[in-house]
């Protein structure tokens, strides 16, 4: 397997700290992400080794074996084990295995290096242990509309194209483990997992919270001041709000159930929180400054 420097990838320092990775991988996963790049090999190969990067580079655990064992990362206890009972060993018999002695961290091929603690033989019984594929990380976006209702998209992972059904209700940067579908296992050992990030752009006038939903509408004054109905858009369609009397700006509804789907739970929603903005009347003319003139005078005598 050749090296690939995953700091370099990302663009990122060796001391880079996981909100500098996660930053990193975002913009890039943007810049290069198939849906803005189409029929670009070269974005397509880009997206994939900027996902392997994050993969290993967010993960502390892998991270530190990836510092330690570079591209045999991922037979890194195989190696310390063996590494482990090569030095018991040493210590029972007094002598090394083969020709020279081996320390410090190992840096040639994985294959080369169980060849020299062990001999061809096992060597080559050592090369059909079964291994684990690797994880995959992969970003999808979508827009707020797209995850109001549960939807089938088609995605491709690694050439494949794999049709998932992705439930209503799923948030900005929640990740997604899809089973089995990650890198492909290593002679006969089972395939890694593919964790999908969301990456929702909200392109409503709504501002979404969780599971509710909150939006300002604006309210004339008369409305506001004798009451009244008015029709304000919801998700899912129109509906009719009685407009008390004296009703004060910033004055908030809460409309159950109208807000947004909870996820992986059918059929129930949030709530909708509706704030009234008064919009005063401009451009009056001469009858209505008059009446307001009055208005003011009636005021002024009532108090």
């Amino acid at each position: 397997m050749e090296y690939i420097d995953y700091y370099k990838v990302l663009g990122i320092s060796k001391s880079a700290d996981e909100s500098a990775i996660k930053s990193a991988y975002r913009k890039l996963a943007r810049k290069y992400h198939p849906d803005l790049n189409p029929n670009s090999k070269e974005a397509e190969k880009k997206f994939k080794e900027i996902n392997e990067a994050n993969e290993v580079l967010s993960d502390p655990e892998k991270r530190k074996k990836y510092d330690k064992h570079g591209k045999d990362w991922q037979h890194a206890d195989e190696i310390e084990k063996m590494q482990q009972n090569r030095s018991q060993s040493q210590q029972r018999s007094g002598q090394s295995f083969g020709q020279g002695s081996y320390s410090g961290d190992y840096s040639g091929d994985y294959s080369d290096f169980f060849g020299s603690m062990f001999g061809g033989e096992s060597g080559s019984r050592s090369k059909q242990s079964k291994f684990r594929g690797q994880d995959i990380q992969a970003s999808l976006q979508l827009k707020l509309t797209d995850v109001y209702k549960t939807q089938k998209q088609t995605i491709t992972v690694n050439g494949k194209n794999i049709r998932l059904t992705f439930p209503a209700g799923i948030e900005d940067g929640q990740v997604i483990k899809i089973a089995g579908h990650g890198g492909v296992g290593v002679n006969g050992g089972p395939n890694g997992d593919l964790y999908i990030t969301f990456s929702i752009e909200n392109n409503t006038s709504f501002k979404r919270e969780g599971i509710n939903l909150y939006k300002t509408i604006d309210i004339d004054l008369y409305k506001a001041v004798l009451g009244g109905d008015i029709l304000i858009d919801t998700f899912d369609g129109q509906v009719k709000l009685k407009i008390s009397e004296d009703t004060p700006t910033n004055a908030k509804v809460k409309l159950k159930g109208k807000g947004f789907p909870i996820y992986k739970k059918d059929k129930e929603y949030g709530d909708l929180y509706v704030s009234y903005s008064i919009k005063l009347p401009t451009k009056l003319t001469p009858k209505e400054k008059e009446l307001f003139i009055e208005l003011q005078k009636l005021s002024k005598d009532d108090n």
